[in-house]
């Protein structure tokens, strides 16, 4: 049975991670959609933008300005544009942001990443996190997390938590599909600029160290982000030094059972299985996997995910189940999509 009331309005639905929440929006039992907010593309029939969404045909996007009438509302603006849009919205609606605008608790470290006003925390959308399911079902705010940052805070924080690596010798390299940068277009994000090509970006100052650390609880960390030829998938590998030299794959492996074994999005391979970035796609999972290095006396700890999915739509819409007092996995599935 569809829930009857519960209307759902997106702003920003044009770029990659709006079209992503309308794509499982449109197949969650228990919402249903509203306004559909977009700034160029205004007045657009959806399909012109989205043509996989079949069901929205007839509807165009609404003008920015227009009704955010609804119980939940979801904002997939560019990092900067939210905070302005959720001042408007009244208290009674619950709000997901799924830009930066909330995410950071620093005003020191939003100036090192994006610069402009600073604007409140709002809890962090990461529900495998301890304590945080409880946080964002009582919230009527979520700051949904990022996509690089959700690959990486999955893989480390229970190690980090169980003492086993060291917090302040934490090295990441991630690749990630060009849809994590936007839509809009962009030189160095054409086809023929990217096919055939890796190259890393913003390295040292990449604004998603901050958010990483912070919900790590740790000062600072290496981050280098990768862009990879692909549409979409992210795929992150973190070392990090081992407190014990001595401490085993096997006891690596255990603390990251104890914390996922229970998940429905979270998952740990086989002890001889490594995670593949196109195995989660289309979907709100991560797959990770752990080893120690003997040699280097160091942890690496590999992780997937869908950056539009448990990176970005997948995961605010989890957040929202939460907020609804519905199952979390409502609307989503842990399987991607292959070939």
């Amino acid at each position: 049975m569809r829930r009857v009331g519960v209307t759902v309005a997106v702003a920003g639905a044009s770029g990659y991670a709006g079209g992503e929440l309308l794509r499982l929006l449109l197949g969650h039992p228990e919402v249903e959609l509203g306004a559909l907010i977009a700034g160029s593309s205004a007045g657009r029939p959806v399909t012109d933008v989205h043509p996989h969404l079949v069901p929205l045909s007839g509807r165009a996007f609404d003008a920015v300005g227009g009704p955010l009438d609804a119980d939940v509302v979801f904002l997939a603006l560019p990092h900067g544009a939210s905070a302005a849009v959720a001042d408007t919205l009244p208290a009674s609606a619950r709000v997901i942001d799924l830009g930066a605008d909330h995410r950071l608790t620093s005003a020191a470290d939003w100036a090192a990443g994006y610069g402009g006003p600073f604007s409140e925390s709002w809890p962090y959308g990461l529900p495998e996190l301890p304590g945080a399911r409880e946080q964002i079902a009582a919230a009527t705010r979520v700051a949904a997390p990022g996509c690089y940052p959700t690959a990486t805070i999955l893989g480390l924080a229970p190690l980090i938590a169980a003492g086993l690596i060291a917090p302040d010798d934490i090295v990441v390299v991630a690749a990630s599909g060009t849809s994590g940068a936007g839509r809009a277009p962009k030189e160095h994000l054409m086809g023929s600029q990217v096919m055939g090509d890796l190259w890393a970006y913003k390295v040292g100052g990449h604004q998603h160290r901050y958010e990483i650390a912070q919900a790590l609880g740790i000062s600072s960390l290496s981050f280098t982000p990768v862009l990879a030829p692909l549409p979409r998938g992210l795929l992150a590998t973190c070392t990090a030094r081992l407190v014990d030299p001595q401490t085993t794959t096997a006891q690596l492996r255990g603390a990251l059972e104890s914390a996922y074994g229970d998940e429905a999005f979270v998952h740990l391979l086989a002890a001889d299985a490594w995670p593949h970035a196109a195995a989660v796609n289309g979907s709100n999972a991560c797959q990770l996997q752990v080893t120690a290095d003997p040699a280097t006396g160091r942890a690496a700890v590999v992780s997937v995910i869908d950056n539009l999915g448990k990176g970005a739509a997948g995961q605010a819409i989890q957040c929202m189940n939460l907020m609804l007092g519905i199952p979390e996995t409502t609307g989503l599935s842990a399987c991607g999509v292959a070939p």
